[in-house]
């Protein structure tokens, strides 16, 4: 698994054995700390969310449904969707990775606002917490988009609860992108100029600037939906002077740009995978940088193909399908310039590689799959049917890239090796598990089964149970690396600075890193993934 030439060396004093007990890990600044107690809390809310799926997938196996009366089925798709956008996809590579990784990458100490970061991950906590009593009391069936006037009048649900808990976790979101902004403007170490930064850097800084203006948007349009629920004032009750619709481009505001909070930080880690594995320079650098940015930038003004059979105007419908195909572009340069960097490269199949891989081609489906759904007449057929659903295989390859992130960064962040064998079976298992679980509801979506429906006619039996058994797949392939991880902590062999031989500031410092990062702040003197200059060595 080593490729450097370095023995392993058992590391001493570290960020995890400085200090013990648990009042120093609840009340530390240390970014690297912080991440994990992310690592921690949103690990437990994939896992509820998760099960909320496999319970779904389940029910479906039967046409009539197999274990649940339809308003519990409501209340299992909207706890699965609520918690798995919001506190889960939304801040799992930035909150995790991101924070323990950011000062790493650019040679800082820490990040700019240690407080405010620790400030944050208690503020995620209050929110999950939020979402979970309400869960556990009742439940919420809006779906997780809480449309009104459904969510504000008719559901007898604890919709101000999760709608609170949502509310609650923006402003988590919020503070941790105003820090990565100035932790990435102000401290990057000397020669780290911004065309030397790694493309993780480039995906999180994207990232941070849609969490700073677009978080904010979703917060307020969840307090007008608890203030009309309470207070009933006419926001977006039409019987009193309100608009629906409103709601739905308040909502979508957000909640387009939000799918690029889940997939930019993983595009981000597949720079970083892809060029480790091939040892080559990425290709097109600057492109792939630029092209967060682009991405970040468009997806502000897209909101709209969320809205084509609301009755908006043609001409309204016509520039958002054009936008929507114009956010493609920036996504196709990346997957391009991934390949580019792969031809001819020296490439080795790690754990992390294959789920980098895994990535491109879930990704890729997704955003072509997204092209339908861009163009006004195949929309009004597939919207609301589970080709929706099904297009959500892009989020599978967010989860491919987190994974794979935490499988290339896991010996920094432990100092521990993980069975590689176990890792590269569980990749397979769960790229076959998202394939088997989603290629079948876009076949159902084309013949038209509406999604969130607890029952359906006969004939999409056989299709509905090859989804579920790729759900049941997935779920075991989720599981295998939380045991080898925690197996690994204790049993590991020690990982050494650099196991994988890749480019970059954070392999440099000791495994696990200092509480303060560096011995000595770096000097940076050359590019980012300079792969070359080890080949003119060898």
């Amino acid at each position: 698994m080593s490729t450097s030439q370095e023995k392993p060396v058992e590391s001493g004093v570290n960020y995890l054995n400085a200090t013990y007990g648990i009042r120093s890990w609840l009340l530390t600044l240390d970014h690297k700390r912080i991440g994990l107690l992310y690592l921690g809390s949103i690990t437990l809310m994939f896992f509820v969310g998760g099960m909320a799926a496999v319970l779904m997938r389940l029910h479906l196996t039967e046409p009539q449904g197999a274990l649940f009366e339809p308003e519990t089925y409501n209340k299992l798709f909207s706890t699965h969707g609520i918690i798995m956008v919001f506190f889960f996809l939304v801040p799992s590579i930035p909150a995790t990775l991101g924070n323990f990784l950011i000062p790493l990458m650019i040679g800082a100490r820490d990040v700019a606002f240690p407080k405010l970061n620790l400030m944050s991950w208690y503020i995620f906590i209050t929110g999950a917490a939020l979402a979970l009593y309400a869960t556990l009391s009742g439940g919420v069936d809006t779906g997780w988009t809480f449309y009104p006037p459904y969510s504000s009048l008719y559901s007898h649900t604890q919709v101000v609860a999760v709608a609170l808990g949502v509310f609650v976790a923006g402003f988590s979101s919020i503070l941790t992108g105003l820090n990565f902004i100035v932790t990435i403007h102000k401290m990057r170490a000397p020669g780290m100029t911004w065309f030397r930064l790694p493309l993780f850097i480039w995906a999180m800084y994207a990232t941070s600037l849609i969490f700073v203006l677009g978080t904010p948007v979703i917060a307020i349009t969840l307090f007008l939906l608890g203030m009309e629920r309470i207070l009933h004032v006419g926001i977006f009750d039409p019987s009193v002077g309100g608009d629906p619709l409103l709601f739905q481009h308040l909502f979508w505001f957000y909640s387009h740009p939000a799918v690029y909070i889940m997939i930019l930080p993983g595009m981000g880690v597949v720079s970083e995978l892809i060029t480790a594995f091939s040892r080559k320079k990425i290709f097109g650098y600057a492109f792939v940088a630029f092209s967060s940015l682009s991405i970040a930038v468009i997806s502000f003004v897209v909101w709209g193909h969320h809205m084509f059979v609301t009755g908006q105007s043609i001409y309204a419908g016509l520039v958002f399908s054009v936008l929507s195909f114009l956010v493609a572009i920036p996504s196709a340069v990346k997957v391009f310039n991934w390949t580019a960097t792969l031809y001819k490269g020296s490439i080795s199949y790690e754990a992390p590689m294959l789920y980098a891989l895994g990535f491109i081609g879930l990704f890729t489906i997704g955003g072509l799959t997204g092209l339908f759904l861009a163009a006004l007449a195949t929309d009004v057929h597939l919207n609301g049917t589970y080709f929706i659903v099904a297009h959500f295989v892009m989020v599978g390859g967010a989860v491919m890239a987190y994974m794979g992130g935490l499988h290339f960064w896991w010996p920094k962040i432990t100092g521990r090796l993980y069975p590689d064998l176990w890792a590269r079976i569980a990749a397979a298992i769960i790229f076959i598990g998202f394939n088997l679980t989603f290629f079948p509801q876009f076949v159902l979506g084309y013949l038209g089964m509406p999604r969130r429906y607890a029952i359906y006619p006969a004939e999409f039996q056989v299709l509905n149970v090859m989804s579920s058994a790729g759900a049941s797949i997935l779920g075991i392939g989720y599981i295998i690396p939380l045991v080898y991880f925690i197996w690994s902590m204790r049993y590991g062999p020690p990982a050494g600075k650099n196991p994988w031989g890749a480019k970059g500031l954070e392999w440099t410092t000791q495994s696990p890193p200092l509480t303060q990062n560096f011995e000595e702040i770096p000097i940076v003197t050359e590019d980012a993934y300079n792969y070359a200059s080890e080949a003119a060595h060898v």
